[in-house]
């Protein structure tokens, strides 16, 4: 099966000296993703977790909403030059899927873009199943502030390579159920999200998500669709972000670095009095 890291010889610089030296690099593939046997679509990935970020592009596409409705996930036999299986087909089977919304998107897209193609952001705002608006959540600021480290102290590909975005579920006591890595942001908030389908826990009510990254409109979008109340981010969200999320009730959290943040949409969810958990 295809690796999350490749190994390269790279000239290594040092002033006026230079060396040889082997480096891990983040591994990019093609996956594509088949709904029934009939071609979905193509994203570039980490490999690993694959299972994980196609049942999480399902929720995403709006063609799934429960565990009961991904029957099955199976690789298919895509081969390399030698015939060896590359592990890099998909093969989705549900039971009464919703047409995706990727009847509106570019069949080709890259690890930095999941929305690119889309005719239009309408197309994605009214597929929300899970409404969370009225979700109870309430965090407090010192809890917020503690995700960013747990986020960081489980990036292991990151460690090695320096190049992949993470993205990571939380309970509403700061407890760390989930943290996937991959060169996309978008993937790796699907990896996460079809987790969480897999194992049964969609609606996430009363969940937080952290981003490595920037909060785009899509990985806002994906969030709302998992039920999601609370999207975090260690960078800037998106303008088209900060809007779908105060349509949707949903909080947003930006430049959540060391004892600050910004909070855009939501903030009566950010309350004192919570302590984070021990927990890692």
């Amino acid at each position: 099966m295809a690796r999350a890291t490749v190994r390269r010889r790279v000239v290594r610089l040092r002033g006026a000296e230079q060396g040889v030296r082997p480096d891990a690099l983040a591994a990019e593939e093609p996956l594509e993703i088949r709904l029934g046997g009939a071609a979905l679509t193509v994203t570039m990935r980490t490999p690993g977790d694959d299972f994980d970020l196609v049942a999480g592009f399902l929720v995403g596409e709006g063609v799934v909403h429960t565990t009961g409705q991904l029957a099955a996930l199976r690789y298919c036999a895509g081969t390399d030059a030698e015939g060896a299986n590359t592990y890099n087909v998909v093969d989705a089977t549900v039971r009464g899927h919703a047409a995706p919304l990727s009847a509106h998107r570019n069949l080709l897209t890259t690890s930095a873009c999941g929305l690119c193609g889309r005719d239009t952001v309408e197309a994605v705002r009214t597929h929300s199943r899970w409404p969370v608006a009225e979700d109870p959540l309430r965090v407090s600021p010192a809890l917020l502030y503690a995700l960013p480290d747990r986020l960081r102290a489980a990036q292991r590909a990151f460690d090695a390579t320096g190049g992949l975005h993470a993205a990571a579920l939380f309970t509403a006591d700061g407890e760390l159920l989930c943290v996937r890595e991959d060169v996309g942001r978008h993937n790796a908030v699907d990896k996460v999200i079809g987790w969480a389908l897999r194992e049964g826990r969609l609606p996430l009510t009363g969940h937080v998500l952290l981003v490595s990254g920037r909060a785009s409109f899509e990985l806002t979008q994906k969030a709302a669709l998992a039920g999601i109340p609370l999207l975090a981010a260690v960078s800037a969200p998106s303008s088209l972000a900060v809007e779908l999320a105060e349509e949707l009730g949903l909080t947003l959290v930006g430049f959540l670095r060391g004892e600050s943040a910004n909070v855009y949409t939501g903030a009566e969810r950010v309350t004192a009095g919570q302590v984070p958990s021990d927990r890692p």
